[in-house]
């Protein structure tokens, strides 16, 4: 992907070096790459700004709220660019330096792409901000950890980001590569277009009152359609900016077949539970990126509709 020498979005809070502190209680309403759960501790979430939490942890998938690299047993203030300087007391690598800048140059094309978007459905895209951090920090849905991978939280529309994950993706995940982790952002951001557009609240709750099967699919069609945003804005971003280099996308689509759900419980236990899937098989999360970047029409990503998905 060609990103090196383009400006980042303006849109990044930089907490590299700052201590998060301890929150009271788990995670309350979280979207990202993974399945609805409400929070660590099992239960269905809490408020946070938005109804009913949804946990949706980007490409760490949380497997019925348990971090898949842990059951693989392979986990050991204001506005500012990434560039703008760091907290005093903490030192960056060249590596994650390079990745904050990465971060926000694909932040900044997802802008490009949503903005012109809900312009012409008469809405204004409210755009999100993506917070930097380093172990820990405090958010509206709770204290985050590194551990939990990138997230979405719709309680402060904030992305929240350790890039050493993205090492992690390329290390355990057999997921590397710049494409694959502009992929996990995009995804991130399709949670946030969901929020804007409604779909979050109302999925929640739905999902609030119903069985636990009929709960994860509808949680399973809500991560298969920030999938498919996720899609639509690799098509998007391409036909405006012309960025992407061969095997760009198929890095993408390899990312998105790794972390199904059926993939990562064959790794952790060996077998597959249909009925416990939060996220979407391997080949669905294929399908449904692979649409979103054919068609680059959000009208052709109803996943609550399709039958089969």
């Amino acid at each position: 992907m060609q990103w090196q020498g383009r400006s980042g979005s303006s849109n990044v809070e930089d907490r590299r070096g700052m201590s998060g502190g301890s929150g009271s209680g788990g995670f309350g309403g979280f979207s990202g790459l993974g399945g609805s759960l409400g929070n660590l501790s099992g239960g269905r979430g809490c408020g946070c700004g938005s109804g009913v939490g949804v946990i949706i942890l980007v490409v760490v998938l949380w497997i019925m709220g348990v971090n898949p690299l842990s059951l693989l047993g392979l986990t050991d203030g204001g506005i500012s660019t990434p560039q703008s300087g760091y907290n005093e007391g903490y030192t960056s690598s060249a590596q994650e330096d390079s990745l904050a800048q990465f971060a926000s140059v694909v932040l900044e094309y997802t802008e490009d792409v949503w903005t012109p978007i809900f312009s012409q459905m008469g809405m204004t895209y409210r755009k999100p901000t993506l917070v930097l951090y380093t172990s820990r920090t405090q958010t509206a849905c709770g204290t985050a950890d590194a551990g939990i991978g990138p997230f979405y939280c719709p309680g402060d529309e904030k992305i929240y980001l350790d890039v050493s994950f993205f090492n992690e993706m390329a290390t355990q995940l057999h997921a590397g590569g710049d494409f694959a982790y502009a992929y996990v952002i995009a995804h991130e951001v399709g949670h946030h277009v969901q929020k804007l557009l409604g779909t979050l609240d109302k999925i929640d709750a739905q999902m609030a009152r119903s069985t636990e099967n009929v709960a994860n699919e509808l949680s399973v069609r809500l991560e298969l359609q920030a999938d498919f945003y996720a899609g639509v804005w690799a098509n998007r971003t391409e036909s405006m900016y012309h960025v992407l280099d061969p095997g760009d996308i198929q890095e993408a689509l390899n990312a998105a077949s790794q972390i199904g759900d059926d993939t990562l419980q064959k790794r952790s236990q060996g077998y597959v539970q249909p009925d416990s899937f939060t996220h979407g098989t391997s080949a669905q999360r294929y399908n449904w990126f692979n649409k979103g970047y054919q068609t680059g029409n959000i009208a052709n990503g109803d996943t609550f509709s399709a039958n089969p998905l």
